[in-house]
């Protein structure tokens, strides 16, 4: 049975990252079209085409290797100026003009005088950035929407006052894990009797209504007398309590150690919905830890050339689509989860996905969607600083003159690829 559901986490997976690619094609295609674009292919994978069918001028369908996807948008390079771009040089000195050359010819070997109105690079400058931010921001709502359904459908974790256990001795952090000895003395929690299962619903004569505010109320007390109120089968009990002294990491500043009241007593946790803001807040610090993940990810790929040579692996290592896969299939098969737990844990990776593959397309180099949006900036820059120097409009920017450093980008992507892959397979990374 624990393989099925690890096929069936796989298969979810899979199918939430082919929806996601299609989805994000058509955040180009949609606005594309609505520009006056001519939009020619619509495909999900690269590779061999698996399936495709014609909708009137765009072909639709599914190719090999689901890595990714491309919406073909007619003339995204502008002709050499003052060429005709229907004719082919006669000679190209160089390779790197040769390859520019070439690419511009294959863009106009299908465009005819009809579809000249409705080439790519005529439109103004804000709508291609409105056509190549539109794959990237549809990641971002996906990412919110799939948090928003795990956040406020599901719920979150959260620590509750319910005791889930009393501790027999008081233990600073820096020594959390040994056994006690007779020479700790006993936690104020044990000395007055708690029991797990007990809630705790006051201190001092303060209701609490979260872990949170329990926690707070004990650190503050020191070693001072006060009251703790509980239920325990139903019934309210208020006793005396004098907590000890111990050192604990600050709340509000985890790399300071200081002195604080403490109880000895740790929380169940149940599942609780959030609202709106607790969404903003997941989104915001998952894409601060996926900005600085792309930012290491030069420096992390070095591990994990080591591990597909042997190295140990971290547990926070860059991985694939694959390794993401494996790790779907463990979430919802680790710890025996609930189905909704299941359910929670593959939309929280996919999530995270869509966060990732939103900020990954938004750097600024070709063939990402972040290179094709940094030259129409550029482009409404220059003529904005034209029209301020009285000059005519300098037209649009030449892409076609960044496409080596484009085919040196997509060569490290797909090399990166390869070893991420074959880490995942022969090291994967494992959450169990």
């Amino acid at each position: 049975m624990t393989a099925v559901i690890y096929t069936l986490g796989v298969l979810a997976f899979l199918v939430g990252v082919v929806i996601s690619i299609a989805l994000h094609e058509c955040g180009h295609m949609i606005p594309a079209r609505k520009f006056g674009v001519k939009v020619t292919q619509f495909f999900v994978g690269f590779g061999s085409t698996v399936w495709s069918t014609r909708r009137g001028e765009t072909e639709y369908g599914f190719k090999a290797i689901p890595l990714g996807g491309y919406v073909k948008l007619v003339g995204m390079l502008p002709p050499a100026p003052g060429d005709d771009p229907h004719a082919v040089r006669s000679s190209n000195t160089g390779l790197f003009t040769q390859l520019v050359s070439d690419a511009r010819e294959a863009e106009y070997e299908t465009v005819t005088v009809e579809d000249e109105p409705r080439l790519f690079y005529r439109l103004p400058w804000y709508k291609k950035v409105v056509v190549m931010a539109g794959g990237p921001i549809v990641n971002v709502v996906i990412a919110a929407f799939l948090f928003a359904i795990v956040v406020m459908g599901f719920g979150v974790e959260q620590p509750t006052t319910t005791v889930q256990q009393v501790s027999d001795c008081a233990i600073s952090d820096e020594e959390a894990g040994r056994a006690c000895t007779a020479n700790d003395p006993p936690t104020p929690a044990a000395e007055i009797g708690l029991l797990p299962g007990d809630e705790i619903t006051a201190f001092g004569g303060t209701e609490v209504a979260s872990w949170d505010e329990l926690t707070r109320l004990i650190r503050a007390n020191g070693d001072q007398t006060s009251t703790i109120t509980y239920l325990r089968d139903g019934a309210s009990q208020t006793v005396p309590v004098t907590t000890s002294v111990i050192e604990r990491l600050a709340i509000d500043d985890p790399e300071r150690v200081e002195n604080v009241g403490f109880l000895g007593v740790s929380p169940e946790f149940a599942y609780q919905r959030q609202g709106p803001l607790y969404v903003g807040e997941v989104m915001w610090e998952t894409t601060k830890r996926t900005a600085e993940a792309i930012a290491h990810l030069p420096v992390r790929m070095v591990d994990v050339v080591k591990a597909a040579f042997g190295a140990e692996r971290p547990d926070d290592s860059p991985i694939s689509v694959v390794g993401a896969s494996r790790v779907a299939g463990e979430l919802v098969t680790v710890d025996d989860p609930t189905w909704a737990e299941r359910a929670q844990r593959v939309l929280t990776l996919l999530a995270s996905l869509n966060l990732f593959l939103a900020l990954f397309n938004f750097v600024p180099l070709l063939p990402l969607d972040g290179g094709h949006i940094a030259g129409a900036l550029w482009e409404g820059a220059r003529a904005r600083w034209a029209r301020l120097r009285g000059r005519p409009d300098p037209g649009p920017v030449d892409v076609a003159k960044m496409l080596p450093v484009a085919y040196v980008v997509g060569i490290v992507l797909i090399v990166m690829s390869v070893i991420l892959i074959y880490a995942d397979i022969v090291n994967p990374v494992s959450i169990s």
